[in-house]
């Protein structure tokens, strides 16, 4: 009868009713804890919802019992990768093209991890993406939809927008502009949302996203000509000249002696602390520039975040149509402060702190940073983005990165986290109701 109740959760999924059709999926499970087909859709359902963890479950069951399964295996590879487990990522993707050697998105996965890892993805690139620029979303609603037309980059970089397009509003038409022709026809839109979000690994893709919306009368949120030039060096000298805002030095190898030590070394195009090292001295720049990936990377002055407890603090704030939402503040006795790696979960003091700055920003910041944070979401001109920066001991801004890349991604179902679901709710409406406005909904 398995048969039966799979029909039902996949029903329900179309309709969307996201809940009732976890519990379908799960009397799946129950009569058949291997099912392969109601593990991998409800591991799909569970990282649309943002619960990652219960996705990587349901994956890595799938992998366990269906190693044979091009879906499993590719489904499992993507949320590895996602997760920074690159390597692992890169087996799955290779299970998944010995069972399918065409499969286009095993071939676009491996792209992007082989070259996050530094080697060679020629081949990979054009099996995963020749020929497959437009890509028309799956779309969960009645009726036609609101037809989107979302720009992205096929080597990464991103916004993260599955929390706040909803597919059952939106019928999504994805365009990997890296790889389209402009010349080509568009797909009827209604509306354009460009992803594209980092300006320096998102060159080519941003200039191909210029040509696409010259050619559309549609409205546009997040400008390709804006995004362009929010890159690192391009943020440091623009956005330095504002007042009560501090950006660090910034340039080559060859500017390390201007720069100073310790200093940062990155290699442009990562985020979430992938290729970034800091280096004390001189005698140790030539070693940790061979740890990096080909590339000259970026050496970056090192701003110091650290309170007078000695732990080093990050808040975000995201820019979305014209208003500013706190996001989240981390805090973590490492310089290089992420969220997901920060010691949050392991002290409630901290917890306490973050909730008082999502309560009340304005309060915890004081008033230079508030006034330098309205100044450089102008500056930025973005529709949406955002900003990760610490507060120097006089209440000025110490700005680590602003654009369009910021993800906003709920918590996971933990109570301990309930305090940040307000504002995190709040932000992630926000950006509903920008998307509602510019398709007049």
């Amino acid at each position: 009868m398995t048969h039966i109740a799979l029909r039902r959760a996949r029903d329900l999924l179309a309709r969307g009713d996201d809940e009732a059709a976890k519990l379908a999926y799960l009397d799946v499970l129950r009569a058949d804890p291997t099912h392969c087909a109601a593990l991998t859709e409800l591991g799909a359902l569970a990282h649309a919802g943002g619960f990652v963890s219960a996705a990587r479950d349901a994956y890595r069951q799938a992998v366990r019992f269906h190693p044979a399964s091009k879906a499993a295996q590719a489904g499992y590879a993507y949320l590895l990768s996602e997760a920074g487990d690159l390597q692992a990522a890169r087996c799955h993707y290779q299970a998944a093209l010995a069972v399918d050697p065409d499969l286009a998105e095993a071939h676009q996965g491996l792209a992007r991890v082989l070259t996050e890892i530094g080697e060679d993805a020629t081949e990979h690139w054009r099996k995963g993406f020749a020929g497959r620029a437009v890509v028309r979303r799956r779309y969960r609603g009645t009726g036609a939809g609101i037809a989107l037309l979302l720009l992205v980059a096929a080597v990464g970089g991103n916004i993260p927008t599955q929390h706040w397009i909803d597919d059952r509003v939106f019928a999504v038409t994805a365009v990997y502009a890296d790889f389209f022709d402009p010349r080509d026809p568009l797909p009827a839109h209604a509306l354009i949302v460009n992803a594209i979000g980092d300006a320096d690994l998102c060159a080519r893709a941003l200039a191909n996203a210029e040509r696409i919306v010259a050619v559309s009368t549609a409205p546009v949120i997040n400008s390709p000509a804006r995004v362009c030039v929010t890159g690192r060096w391009h943020n440091a000298q623009r956005l330095g000249a504002i007042t009560d805002v501090r950006t660090p030095g910034i340039g080559g190898l060859s500017d390390v002696e201007r720069i100073g030590f310790p200093l940062l070394l990155r290699s442009p195009g990562y985020h979430t602390g992938q290729h970034f090292v800091r280096v004390e001295t001189s005698a140790g720049l030539a070693e940790a520039a061979a740890s990096l990936p080909d590339g000259e990377p970026l050496a970056i002055e090192y701003l110091n975040a650290r309170g007078a407890d000695g732990m080093a603090r990050k808040y975000r704030v995201m820019f979305i149509g014209g208003a500013l939402y706190p996001l989240h503040q981390a805090i973590s006795a490492d310089w290089k402060v992420h969220y997901f790696t920060a010691a949050m979960a392991e002290n409630p003091a901290f917890r306490n702190e973050e909730c008082s700055f999502l309560d009340n920003m304005a309060a915890v910041l004081g008033g230079r940073a508030m006034a330098a944070l309205s100044k450089i979401q102008a500056a930025l001109g973005l529709d949406y983005g955002g900003i990760d920066f610490a507060l120097a001991a006089d209440g000025s801004l110490l700005l680590f990165e602003a654009n369009a890349t910021m993800a906003m991604l709920p918590p996971e179902g933990d109570p301990m986290w309930d305090y940040r679901r307000p504002a995190i709710t709040a932000a992630l409406t926000a950006a509903r109701n920008l998307l509602g406005r510019a398709g007049s909904i």
